[in-house]
């Protein structure tokens, strides 16, 4: 039997030699490009009365106008701090705010800086080439290039009462350390795709990078952050996970799944409104929600007080129900 060939000539296939030269022609362009919009922070928290440095990261400048985005962990507490950039200045920066719940938060330098642009994390694939640039270990504008592992992870974040989903989490192969919290993950283009949250793995250096993603939820949280200093979200008070509907209830709503209830918290809008454990969350005001951050991301402030038509399967029967969320506490 005839071994099966490729339908492109050997000859017209790049050369190792060439094929390296791309990929750090790539790694290059945007290494130039971001460098001198991330900034290395330095923060200041209050240790027995005194503000002491006490913590850094990265910072990625989003705005002409001197708000920079970086991850909430790398701020929390803090009072202030300094942020320094790649050709050596240095700026002392203010806190506008920060939301635990998406780890995401702003700060501000009072200077003119040189804006990054933002792409959008759902168009990323696996196996695409990315690149991160921030301060790892305290070496300020560092890059390391990889490729996405994988989209679609979560991560939990919590404050002192509530958890939260980070959904469609960015994994990463590209080399991340302590310090590049709060850097810039981009595509080939550029665009800055990911804000780098987390190292996982049994070693500094041998693990995932994970980043979470810029996309149409995250930037509702950054704007809301720049305008007013913190995230209003509504809230339900229940817990589930994804699973797939019965048969019936499928055909009858046209989708395959939805959330199923696992706990309610007493007294929440959801308990009120009578839905139990079991139940199937399937739509919030005729808007499918088949996973837990489907439902998060209909949770916006404008929906505090609204009263909406929530739809859900019981006993394999579709219902519905009016339910008025009120604020997600701090």
């Amino acid at each position: 039997m005839t071994p099966a060939t490729s339908d492109v000539p050997t000859s017209d296939l790049p050369t190792e030699a060439e094929a390296l030269d791309a990929y750090s022609s790539i790694v290059v362009s945007v290494a130039d490009r971001l460098l001198p919009s991330v900034a290395s922070l330095t923060v200041r928290r209050r240790v027995r009365g005194h503000l002491q440095d006490a913590g850094s990261g990265s910072a990625v400048a989003i705005t002409g106008d001197g708000f920079l985005l970086t991850s909430a962990h790398v701020v929390e507490g803090a009072e202030g701090g300094r942020a320094a950039f790649h050709d050596g200045t240095e700026f002392d920066l203010e806190i506008i705010g920060a939301d635990r719940l998406s780890d995401l938060a702003v700060v501000r330098i009072h200077t003119e800086t040189l804006a990054v642009e933002l792409g959008d994390a759902s168009e990323l694939r696996v196996g695409q080439l990315v690149v991160a640039v921030g301060n790892p270990l305290g070496f300020a504008g560092s890059v390391s290039a990889g490729v996405v592992s994988a989209v679609g992870r979560s991560l939990t974040a919590r404050t002192d009462r509530n958890a939260r989903l980070i959904e469609n989490v960015i994994q990463t192969d590209a080399a991340l350390h302590p310090g590049n919290s709060g850097g810039a993950l981009a595509d080939a283009q550029g665009r800055v795709v990911g804000i780098n949250t987390a190292l996982v793995g049994p070693m500094v250096g041998q693990g995932l990078g994970m980043a979470v993603p810029i996309d149409e939820v995250t930037r509702g949280i950054v704007a809301a952050l720049i305008s007013s200093g913190s995230v209003r979200r509504a809230y339900l008070g229940v817990a589930g996970g994804s699973r797939p509907l019965p048969p019936k209830a499928a055909t009858a709503t046209g989708q395959a799944r939805g959330i199923e209830v696992l706990s309610v918290v007493d007294a929440s809008p959801a308990a009120l409104a009578g839905i139990r454990p079991e139940d199937i969350l399937v739509a919030l005001d005729g808007e499918p929600v088949e996973r837990v951050g489907d439902l998060q991301a209909r949770m916006t402030g404008d929906r505090i007080g609204a009263t909406l038509e929530l739809t859900y399967v019981r006993g394999g029967q579709v219902a519905t129900v009016d339910v008025t969320p009120v604020e997600l506490p701090d």
